[in-house]
This record gives structure tokens, C-alpha cells and sequence, in this order.
């Protein structure tokens, strides 16, 4: 082997050295540049993974939907959604039932099915609970509608104009709406397996007419309601008859007032006329001139004044025959005013001039003559 071979060119120190150097003079030389150098390339990294995950996040295609007669156990749910609820998938697509509208990978309800069946199921609650109240009241409304009968009633009630419901949407809104007449009415089956349909009690109660309901708890009440009527009947009688007997009470003391002060200027009258008058008075007369046409119909009220002249000691009363024919006459015997007339002619701005025309002596002969 040649010299040559045998010696080996050693490379120089600077020749491998460099690159390293080169890198080393490349880092910042505080520790403040190169935490910044460190926050730039922690960012730049993230925005860089972030990138990495939308890019294969739109450009890989979407799942199809596991098909709904499949077994959701044992489907391979890595490669296919899973069908939602209220949805029917078929070859990798969804598709919502009637009344559901698809939402992104969802089936959400449709409000205006919703409306519909709240429209149609309000119809059925008024028609069912008015018949039965009818039936209540009455007597010739209907209890139980069978399902059928109810069926062919939505669909009528659906061919009206004024409430009509869009074709499109009307069998899901008819079928929601059976499902909330079943919560809110009450359900049975004949004996041929048909299922029926009423108003609960509690509701029917809505839907009965004011004079029903009042005709109703009289019935149901009937002892409770005679009792309080008669209470009622007994409460205003006696107090009627309270307030006559009171009011009869303050007339005859009236009366009676009357009548002492008449006859305490009887004998004043006869004085000054020498004699001419009588000292006394009939007391029918006094009755007749003192009490009106209506009060007369009354006995009571003029015997209550006869019973007040009779305890009255000041008072003398005993029969005379005028023309032949018995009257009972009144006669003032205090002699004198005791102050009670001239109390009462303050009171009473009448009385004067019904004492002038019981006390004129024209007026006592006139009577005696016609008597």
C-alpha cells in the first residue's frame, strides 16, 4: 500500500466547527429574546395543528346514518351516525317523521304542527265537555264519543273554512292531537274493543251554564236552601212587624199630644164664650177630625190612643146621649195649663190652627146638630 493511502487528510478545526458556531451565534444572547423566541414558535406550532385539524376536518365526508332496522349494538358506529329519535334512516339518509323537521343531525318538532294540534285538540276538549254538561243539565247531550265518531268530526270540522288546516300538516297535528286527548280526557273501550272518549269531571264543571250550576247546588242543597230562605222570610217579617209596631208606637204618642192639647183649650174656649161651648169633645169626632181616610182603616193605631187617654188621669171620659144616640165624650178636668200645650205649639206649627177648628163652638154645634 502507497504512502499516500496510508495517510489520511485530517479535515481543519474551522472546517467542522463552523456549522456549530454558526448556530450558537444564532440564539439570542438574553434570556428575555429568547423566552420571545420560545412564545413565537409555541404559537406558530398551535396555529400550525389547528390548520392540520380543519383541513381534515371539511375535506373528510361526512357519516352516513346507520339504517334503522339495524342493530344498534352491534353497528358499527365508527363509520356510520347513529339514527336520532323521531327519525327513520334508509341507505346512509335521514328522514323525520311526520310533525318532526329535520335540524342538523337532529329531528326537532314542528312548531306549526304543534299549533294545529293544540287547534284541533281544544275543538275536541269544548265539543266533548259541552255535550256532556248538556247531558248534565238537561239531559239530552252525550256522555261517551267513541274514536271513530271523533275522527269523522275532526275531519268535518277540518273542511270549514274559518279553521281550516294545511293539508300538508294536517294528518301529523290530527295525530298529535289524539295523543293530548288522551292525557286530558278520560278513555275507556266498549264491549266491541272501541275506544272511547270523555269529559272529566272536574272540566265539565267549566263548561255548565251559569243557571245550571245555580239550579244544580239548590238541588244538591235543597234542606241548606229552603232553611235560609225561610230564615231569611222569618228575619224580614219580624223586622216589618218591629218597625210597624215602633212606627205605630211614635204616631199614637203623637196623637195622643194632640189630643190633650185640644182638649186643655176646651174649657178656655167655653170660659170665654160665657158658657156657650161644652167643656167636653166626642171622641169620635176627635178621631175623625185627627186621623186621615187611610189611617182609619187602621183599629189599632186609635185604640193605642184610647189606651193612652184612659192612663192618663188629667182626662175624664164617660158617655153622653146626643139625639138620642150614646157617644162617649172627653173632658179636660185640670184646671188651668200645666205648660204641655205651650211646649207643643213650639214643636208642632199645625196645632193651633187644628185646636181653632176643634175648639170653634160654631163648629161643636154644626156637629151636635147634624149628629
Amino acid at each position: 500500500m502507497s504512502s499516500n493511502g496510508k495517510k489520511r487528510k485530517r479535515p481543519k478545526p474551522y472546517e467542522t466547527q463552523f456549522p456549530v458556531e454558526l448556530f450558537l451565534n444564532s440564539l439570542p444572547s438574553s434570556k428575555v429574546d429568547f423566552c420571545r423566541l420560545i412564545a413565537v414558535v409555541s404559537i406558530a406550532a398551535a396555529v400550525a395543528v389547528a390548520c392540520n385539524f380543519v383541513a381534515t376536518s371539511f375535506s373528510q365526508p361526512p357519516k352516513p346514518f346507520c339504517d334503522t332496522t339495524s342493530d344498534p349494538d352491534g353497528s358499527p358506529f365508527d363509520y356510520c351516525e347513529p339514527c336520532p329519535e323521531n327519525g327513520e334512516c334508509y341507505d346512509g339518509k335521514l328522514k323525520c317523521i311526520d310533525g318532526y323537521r329535520k335540524h342538523v343531525n337532529l329531528c326537532v318538532r314542528d312548531g306549526d304542527v304543534d299549533k294545529a294540534a293544540m287547534k284541533l285538540s281544544k275543538w275536541v276538549e269544548v265539543r266533548l265537555c259541552e255535550a256532556y254538561a248538556q247531558l248534565l243539565c238537561s239531559g239530552t247531550g252525550k256522555c261517551w264519543v267513541s274514536k271513530d265518531e271523533l275522527f269523522n268530526e275532526l275531519d268535518n270540522y277540518n273542511l270549514g273554512d274559518n279553521h281550516r288546516v294545511d293539508e300538508s300538516i294536517y294528518a301529523p297535528a290530527k295525530q298529535r292531537a289524539i295523543q293530548n286527548i288522551h292525557s286530558l280526557l278520560e278513555t275507556k273501550r266498549d264491549d266491541y274493543g272501541i275506544e272511547e272518549f270523555k269529559c272529566p269531571e272536574l272540566l265539565v264543571n267549566h263548561y255548565k251554564p251559569l243557571s245550571c250550576v245555580v239550579q244544580q247546588w239548590l238541588i244538591k242543597h235543597a234542606l241548606l236552601s229552603m232553611l235560609t230562605f225561610l230564615s231569611l222570610v222569618g228575619c224580614i217579617f219580624i223586622a216589618n212587624r218591629a218597625y210597624q209596631r215602633h212606627h205605630l208606637s211614635v204616631r199614637a204618642e203623637h196623637l195622643y199630644h194632640e189630643v190633650c192639647d185640644i182638649l186643655e183649650e176646651k174649657p178656655l174656649e167655653s170660659r170665654r164664650v160665657n158658657g156657650e161651648c161644652e167643656p167636653w169633645i166626642v171622641a169620635s169626632w176627635l178621631r175623625d177630625h185627627l186621623l186621615s181616610p187611610k189611617e182609619r182603616k187602621d183599629p189599632l193605631l186609635w185604640r193605642k190612643v184610647e189606651e193612652l187617654i184612659q192612663e192618663d188621669s188629667r182626662i175624664d171620659q164617660y158617655p153622653k146621649l146626643l139625639k138620642g144616640e150614646s157617644k162617649v165624650v172627653w173632658e179636660w178636668q185640670v184646671e188651668g195649663s200645666l205648660g204641655s200645650s205651650e211646649k207643643r205649639k213650639k214643636t208642632d206649627g199645625n196645632t193651633p190652627e187644628l185646636k181653632k177648628s176643634m175648639n170653634s163652638c160654631s163648629t161643636l154645634h154644626r156637629r151636635v146638630h147634624a149628629g
